[in-house]
């Protein structure tokens, strides 16, 4: 082995990613010729797809093609993967008139690939082709192809699939969300495609799912003594009293800090109400929004609790920070 000074591995790094960035930019020029009119029929091909985008690639290919498919139906466009080599021996069942086949290889000639070209032809399937050479069997037999050639792969040896499989990714990105774009895919959707996800919890928990409620929440009615309201803050532990009139409506709140405040004050507090003490007008959320608009109303005014109420302004529930913490929203 040869042993090199570290500064060359920093070096040898710099000039592989180097000629990646310049891969990636040549790509994104000739879109601007004939390859771009191909990448927007390539576009028009899937939207108007009956069926699914099936993705076919062998080795490195095949690892492309299936980051691909998690790309695509992630953002609104079905998609799956066929091994090559498995649809010989049953899975090209899966693929059926009504898809769009995208067939994956940088040097067109993949055996286990151009073996199955006729029998998709057969098929009446669209096949989309993503290779390096224009002219390979691959790219003959398709209907349209996606030019992804690279002038040198970034391995010393010019051999190892480094900078062809990054012009494979990128591109597969851009149909990606070209697609999105053109169907219109908004974050909501994105977010029912991950409901496991920080943005599905986000983009799809309403503050109702989260927020305290019914006996949880320490309200009061304004004539309340000062021992009823303290009573209720410590059995609720919400840190605040919630002052309501008789039909449920919000008049204002008494939390932790409020009472160190009068106390530092000289305040009299056994002798007075809840509306005396109280704060009026508290900040409230509707009960029909989703918790991350709570969260950013909380992190606007530098609060840690919000009243959460109904249209006519009536208590509803009540949302801290903890709760926001706890249901992974924050």
């Amino acid at each position: 082995m040869t042993q090199l000074p570290p500064s060359s591995f920093v070096a040898l790094a710099q000039q592989a990613l180097n000629i990646e960035s310049q891969a990636l930019q040549d790509l994104s020029t000739r879109l601007s010729g004939e390859a771009g009119e191909a990448f927007a029929r390539a576009v028009q091909a899937v939207l108007a797809c009956q069926g699914r985008v099936v993705v076919m690639g062998m080795g490195k290919s095949g690892h492309v093609g299936r980051k691909i498919v998690a790309t695509l139906a992630s953002t609104g466009t079905p998609a799956m993967f066929v091994h090559p080599a498995e649809a010989h021996h049953g899975d090209l069942g899966m693929v059926t008139p009504g898809d769009v086949v995208l067939a994956i290889s940088n040097s067109g000639e993949s055996e286990e690939l151009t073996a199955l070209l006729p029998l998709l032809k057969r098929q009446g399937v669209v096949l989309l082709a993503m290779t390096g050479r224009p002219q390979s069997s691959l790219a003959r037999h398709a209907d349209i192809v996606l030019d992804c050639a690279v002038a040198v792969e970034a391995c010393p040896l010019n051999l190892a699939p480094t900078a062809s499989t990054t012009a494979q990714m990128a591109l597969g990105d851009a149909l990606a969300v070209t697609l999105l774009d053109a169907r219109g895919f908004k974050a909501e959707d994105f977010a029912r495609s991950h409901p496991g996800g920080a943005l599905g919890r986000k983009l799809l928990t309403h503050l109702r799912d989260v927020m305290r409620s019914g006996d949880a929440l320490p309200r009061v009615l304004p004539h309340a003594a000062f021992s009823d309201v303290m009573r209720e803050m410590s059995a609720k532990g919400l840190g605040a009293a919630i002052v309501v009139d008789a039909a449920g409506k919000v008049l204002g709140v008494f939390t932790d800090g409020d009472l160190r405040r009068k106390i530092e004050a000289g305040v009299e507090l056994r002798s007075a109400t809840a509306e005396q003490l109280m704060t009026p007008g508290p900040r409230a959320i509707r009960d029909d929004v989703l918790a991350a608009e709570a969260v950013a109303l909380m992190e606007t005014h530098r609060v840690n609790t919000l009243l959460v109420v109904d249209a006519d302004g009536v208590l509803t529930g009540a949302v801290t920070t903890n709760d926001l913490m706890r249901a992974k929203v924050i």
